[in-house]
């Protein structure tokens, strides 16, 4: 959250607040106090710029802030007070939008910090013991309850359990583990009691690795250096000593100020950001928060887009998708399934319910959860089961009739649910996190706006990354990744181009901090991946995707127009000087325009509606 208390944001609501009432004062009739408050204005918001330019000046660099600087003293010098406030509140606008997203990538951090398991309950001599995880030694055996954390990376060496790996792999659906399985710290115990013997604990957790793989990534992301930036490294110090050789030549102090005011660039330094404002504004209000002028040109350039599965692509949650019956109505069916699972708290079991909507239930005796396998009852005095495989060879039910759909179900990437009367199954339920309707077109409209390679990195299955990947004409997938593979998936695809990182989870973090750009999703994303992102789509809506690539490529086009056009009425204007054709006053009036110009040509991305 912002405060008032930000040094930068005073300055820029306190410039804005005086130019409002400098025009007030213009249209009202009093000139001078209109010039007074546009003055103010330029100097609350052009105050730090230029302390930073003559920092820079002690090191002997010549930065973007001298240019900035020039031009703003060069507009005041000649009474134009208004393209003096103008150039500095928009650069310093621009600044404040990079301090933001810097506080809230730190943000993200201390977020991913403050939610690290706290407390192992060691097993030491048969009684539980609290210590710190972090003191948690390679060997101890760690108890964890229902519904508390994994403190550790390690194995199961007793009981069973469900658990929620969507800190890790981002996965919703719930993984059933036994003993021998293996478990990761920040993970969570949704069901069931395990024992696991610690193998990584402290800094080397996988959770842990998130954290550094954060951290690490946003260092390696360092600001890119624009035209704007290189072209003032030398046009400054070319401009004031082409100042200083027409005064010695010309013996004109007059002709060597029009030259120095006439040199400083208003309409060049304003280029960029009016067209990145436009832009940022635009994209605003389709539902795509970018967050600094950078990202928004660096998003033009991407050549490829890697996207996160679970909660990106999909929907992020079990549902049921197809019930295949056997000698049983679907409606008797799904009476019976729901009447088994409204006594269950699993993701899977909430799923069945919902679908089941507002159907009936019969009386469950004897209601037993067979922890990672499913569950049983007793209902008219027959015995019924609803889960997996496992469930259905330990309590005798015959399945070779239905195997063969099993395994299809299972290529789809689908979780199917067996209900069995007795020793007979009598339907299958098949689970499985639904496509979102939004992501076969965007795939499809990414590749219109350019894009190269549409890629799904994921930490699901094989199966159901495959069957998403083939659903929505992608070109490669990556399956059963952990978060640093993720990371290293991504280090490749960066050899082949510029690469976009869609996600939404905490496992995405790594990725969305080291790609070029990190897209998240605004509804259904972590505050985590919200923070290290570059772009927020703040509905969920892949499709918004599309039109950002295609509205950024506009705006370095627009970009690109404004500099080339400035550029060459500085020059005309310069040479007009010196061959005595243009004066303070016809020179000023030109370079007033150009300002108009490149405005205009910016505003034009503010109605942009997109080519796909």
């Amino acid at each position: 959250m912002i405060g008032f208390k930000d040094d930068k944001l005073m300055s820029l609501v306190t410039a804005a607040v005086l130019i409002l009432l400098s025009w007030l004062f213009k249209y009202l009739g009093y000139r001078i106090f209109s010039d007074i408050l546009m003055i103010l204005s330029a100097a609350v918001s052009g105050y730090k710029i230029i302390k930073s330019a003559v920092m820079s000046l002690k090191f002997k660099v010549v930065s973007i802030n001298l240019l900035v600087s020039i031009a703003a003293i060069g507009a005041i010098i000649i009474g134009e007070y208004w393209e003096a406030a103008a150039v500095t509140f928009l650069f310093s606008f621009g600044g404040f939008l990079e301090s933001y997203t810097l506080r809230k990538t730190r943000d993200a951090l201390k977020y991913l910090v403050d939610m690290s398991p706290k407390i192992a309950h060691v097993i030491k001599e048969g009684k539980i013991v609290d210590v710190p995880a972090e003191n948690v030694m390679v060997g101890d055996a760690v108890a964890v309850k229902t519904g508390e954390k994994v403190p550790v990376d390690g194995k199961v060496i007793k009981g069973d359990a469900s658990i929620n790996q969507a800190a890790i792999t981002g996965e919703s659906m719930p993984v059933d583990v036994g003993i021998g399985s293996l478990v990761y710290s920040g993970t969570i115990n949704e069901n069931g009691y395990i024992e696991v013997e610690t193998e990584k604990a402290g800094e080397d957790t996988t959770f842990s690795k998130i954290l550094y793989l954060v951290e690490e990534a946003q260092g390696e992301k360092a600001p890119t250096q624009k035209f704007i930036e290189r072209f003032s490294k030398y046009y400054t110090p070319a401009v004031i000593i082409a100042s200083l050789i027409t005064f010695i030549i010309k013996r004109d102090l007059m002709m060597a100020l029009t030259f120095l005011v006439i040199a400083c660039p208003g309409a060049l330094v304003i280029s960029t950001p009016v067209s990145i404002v436009s832009a940022i504004g635009n994209a605003a209000r389709h539902g795509v928060i970018i967050k600094g002028g950078e990202y928004l040109e660096s998003l033009g350039k991407v050549d490829i887009v890697a996207f996160d599965k679970t909660g990106t692509l999909t929907e992020g949650k079990p549902v049921v998708v197809d019930i295949k019956s056997f000698e049983i109505e679907k409606e008797e069916l799904l009476k019976i399934a729901k009447s088994l699972e409204i006594k269950s708290e699993h993701p899977i079991a909430k799923a069945i319910v919902s679908y089941a909507g507002d159907e009936e239930t019969y009386e469950v005796d004897k209601f037993e959860v067979i922890t990672g396998q499913g569950i049983k009852g007793i209902i008219n005095g027959k015995v019924y089961y609803a889960g997996n495989r496992k469930l259905m060879e330990k309590s005798s039910v015959k399945v070779d009739d239905v195997l063969n759909f099993i395994e299809d179900e299972q290529s789809k990437g689908r979780t199917p649910i067996i209900v069995a009367e007795n020793d007979n199954v009598i339907g299958i339920l098949s689970i499985s996190d639904k496509i979102k309707s939004t992501s076969v077109e965007a795939v499809k409209r990414l590749k219109k706006t350019g894009i190269k390679k549409n890629v799904i990195l994921t930490g699901d299955n094989e199966n159901a990354a495959r069957f998403v990947k083939e659903e929505l004409g992608a070109d490669e997938y990556y399956a059963e990744l952990l978060p640093d593979e993720k990371l290293k998936k991504l280090k490749m695809l960066k050899t082949e181009g510029s690469v976009a990182m869609v996600g939404d989870g905490i496992n995405d973090a790594p990725s969305l901090a080291y790609a070029d750009i990190g897209i998240s999703m605004g509804l259904s994303g972590t505050d985590v991946a919200n923070d290290v992102s570059n772009i927020i789509l703040a509905d969920d809506n892949l499709n918004k995707l599309a039109f950002a690539v295609d509205l950024s490529k506009a705006a370095i086009k627009n970009m690109k127009q404004n500099i080339y056009f400035s550029v060459f009425v500085v020059f005309a204007l310069l040479l007009g000087v010196i061959y005595g054709e243009v004066f303070l006053a016809s020179g000023m009036f030109i370079h007033e325009a150009s300002v108009f110009v490149v405005t205009l040509n910016a505003m034009r991305l503010l109605n942009y509606k997109g080519r796909v």
